[in-house]
């Protein structure tokens, strides 16, 4: 079976549909949509089943909050101005009871508590010289893949093939590393929505003996210039819910936290929650 997250374009006479078939994660996401909702959820249950997934996920717009509590689906996180200025809510369904337990709920409340408190941080000093901040191109893609092979040994997308990608970049997904010795040895990147003027930056990784530097930060700032030189303000991130540094890293760069996707993603070693967070590049 094709473990690649394939999206599929459903349009028929009375609704479109935009989902995102996930087998690796055993999830549905529903991107986008509009038309009959009862007919939109109707089509999703069914490819539910037809795809033995465990868990549905809808970017839902507000006025159809009522509509998903019906049909017995909950809100776990929001991402805010999405739409084009409108919120988008993570509605969920779950659909074995083991997909929605976890063990860390609470260890997880805690991090958020922690974070909150933390002082503004102070300017810290650029990095060694030796360190390169750059874009990453196509040229550069087998460098990038034996990054992400180093750092995770499970990540929701196959980021350790040179071809996945070149193709992510083809699709518009920009990439900015620091190169070390001629390799990246930290990096992250912008999944860019241009229809609805967004950004997620995801695949943040930096090799452990160059963690204390704070490439990530940089890098984040390197990615949200570009967004803003492109007219794209509302950036937001998912990151694995245990983690205290990379969450730490986004609110002390001015990101909110707005919710928890309940083992969403197959990510580092297993199953993890993981946290949204959003900011509005047009307030900086």
């Amino acid at each position: 079976m094709n473990q690649l997250p394939t999206t599929v374009r459903l349009q028929e006479s009375n609704f479109y549909l935009e989902v995102c078939l996930d087998p690796f994660n055993k999830r549905i996401r529903a991107d986008d949509y509009r038309g009959n909702i009862q007919e939109i959820l109707t089509k999703l249950e069914k490819l539910v089943h037809e795809h033995s997934v465990e868990k549905l996920i809808i970017k839902g717009r507000t006025e159809d909050t009522f509509t998903f509590y019906e049909a017995g689906f909950q809100p776990e996180a929001v991402i805010d101005r999405y739409f084009l200025g409108t919120d988008a809510w993570f509605f969920t369904k779950f659909y074995t009871s083991k997909r929605k337990t976890t063990d860390h709920w609470m260890t997880e409340d805690g991090i958020i508590q922690n974070i909150y408190q933390l002082e503004p941080p102070g300017k810290r000093p650029l990095p060694p010289k030796e360190y390169i901040l750059k874009k990453v191109s196509q040229s550069d893609a087998a460098k990038l893949s034996a990054l992400y092979r180093q750092v995770f040994q499970i990540y929701p997308t196959p980021l350790n093939d040179p071809d996945y990608v070149k193709k992510t970049m083809e699709d518009g997904t920009i990439y900015y590393g620091f190169f070390h010795q001629g390799e990246i040895v930290s990096a992250a990147s912008a999944e860019i929505n241009s229809f609805y003027k967004n950004a997620e930056l995801t695949d943040c990784a930096t090799l452990t003996e160059h963690r204390k530097y704070g490439l990530m930060k940089l890098l984040l700032q390197e990615l949200e210039k570009e967004l803003k030189r492109d007219g794209i303000y509302c950036a937001y991130s998912i990151a694995r819910s245990l983690s205290f540094g990379m969450n730490a890293a986004l609110y002390q760069l001015g990101y909110k936290y707005r919710g928890r996707l309940m083992n969403n993603v197959y990510i580092y070693d297993k199953l993890e929650n993981m946290n949204i967070w959003v900011k509005n590049l047009a307030d900086c």
